[in-house]
């Protein structure tokens, strides 16, 4: 809509009047888009400082997809008030609609790149995106600090929520029991694995012997 309206006033320009309230609407419209921005950019910040990264990195690696959408949202509404309320003061000041016409346009590629991106990480995450290196090698380093486990010979992580992930392992356990008591004993395992906040279900299998572990 934003595209198509620049490129009518571009082609068919009609005179503007009363600039004092487009320019109040901006700035009531900015006022509310910035803070909700830094509620984002607060929460974000958080996080990420707690992970050890940068703030964009975090927004792009979150699998929390409210957060990603609410920071990139709102970071491009500031950004396309800012651009048309340059485009309007330049229509007043040079009585032109061509810049207020091309000051549409942009806002309308800018929201687009923006849906796209959000598009095509979210897409990501729900074909199934294996969690970042530090939280794998985090995450092996804490199966093998678990009595019952000898080693790790495979470990997938995949996210299946906002920062919860699905935990595929084989393992091999220390000890020579049978067959019945390695069944109930892996099933325990499971059951407390499933206990952390961050893991939605577990499911683990023997290792065979030929297998190489994993190292954190």
């Amino acid at each position: 809509m934003s595209i198509t309206h620049g490129l009518h006033e571009l082609f068919d320009p009609e005179p503007a009047s009363d600039f004092v309230i487009g320019y109040v609407v901006l700035a009531l419209s900015f006022v509310l888009e910035g803070t909700s921005f830094l509620q984002s950019v607060r929460q974000a910040r958080r996080e990420a400082s707690a992970l050890h990264r940068d703030l964009i990195e975090h927004v792009l690696a979150t699998s929390d997809p409210t957060l990603r959408a609410v920071f990139a949202e709102d970071a491009a509404a500031l950004t396309g008030l800012v651009i048309a309320a340059s485009g309007l003061a330049l229509h007043q000041i040079t009585g032109s609609a061509t810049p207020d016409a091309i000051g549409s346009i942009l806002v309308g590629v800018l929201l687009g790149v923006v849906a796209v991106v959000l598009i095509d990480r979210n897409r990501q995450f729900l074909v199934g995106q294996e969690v970042s290196p530090e939280a794998r090698k985090a995450t092996l380093s804490a199966l093998l600090q678990v009595p019952e486990i000898e080693r790790v010979t495979a470990l997938r992580l995949e996210f299946v929520g906002p920062r919860q992930v699905y935990v595929v392992a084989d393992v091999d356990l220390t000890g020579d029991d049978t067959k019945t008591h390695v069944a109930l004993r892996l099933r325990d395992l499971e059951a407390r694995i499933r206990q952390s906040p961050a893991v939605v279900d577990c499911t683990l299998s023997l290792s065979a012997p030929d297998e190489p572990a994993l190292i954190p």
